[in-house]
């Protein structure tokens, strides 16, 4: 009788395995002398993509993430009128506005500056900048610009405290660097 379930049993699991080999002509009863020797096999699955789907199809490619552009006015104009501008980027909401500078080899400070600066504390008010234009893509004055910051117009900004972006929002801010020295 044990011969019997067992293969009753490999001839269930088989007709669930490949059910279009089943039909009505499949007996239930069993001859002793014909043993089903069918072994289950596991089911693999896997996140891989199956060849037959080309990369594009298998996963949607993953939005970009929101950058600023921005662009850099030197304090002084050149002999022919024009004022330098040096052009760079940041992934919005990143960076600080000095971090940007210093890595994009930008000029920050004025002499006194370059000597004496905090290294980005916000402690010695020497990375001030102008936002000429995209006011709305930065962070809003944090209290220790409004202490260095109170006596000049709401425009300037140090730039160890002013962070490009939000994550969310992307365009283009231009900044006036060192305005102190324009004339």
């Amino acid at each position: 009788m044990a011969a019997t379930s067992s293969t009753t049993t490999s001839t269930a699991l088989f007709s669930l395995a490949f059910p279009s080999a089943t039909t009505s002509r499949v007996s239930t009863r069993v001859h002793h002398h014909r043993k089903a020797s069918f072994r289950a096999s596991p089911v693999r699955c896997s996140n891989a993509a199956s060849p037959n789907v080309s990369p594009a199809e298998a996963a949607p490619a993953p939005a970009p993430k929101p950058q600023i552009d921005l662009e850099f006015v030197g304090p002084k104009a050149d002999a022919d009128g024009l004022f330098p501008v040096d052009r760079a980027a940041a992934l919005s909401g990143e960076k600080l506005l000095r971090d940007v500078m210093l890595e994009n080899k930008i000029e920050l400070y004025a002499p006194y500056g370059k000597v004496m600066n905090c290294g980005g504390g916000g402690s010695c008010g020497t990375c001030i900048v102008e936002i000429v234009g995209g006011k709305e893509l930065l962070n809003e004055r944090t209290n220790t610009e409004n202490r260095y910051l109170k006596k000049k117009p709401e425009s300037w900004r140090l730039a160890c405290q002013t962070i490009v972006g939000n994550k969310e929002n992307s365009g283009k801010v231009v900044v006036q660097r060192l305005p102190q020295w324009k004339k």
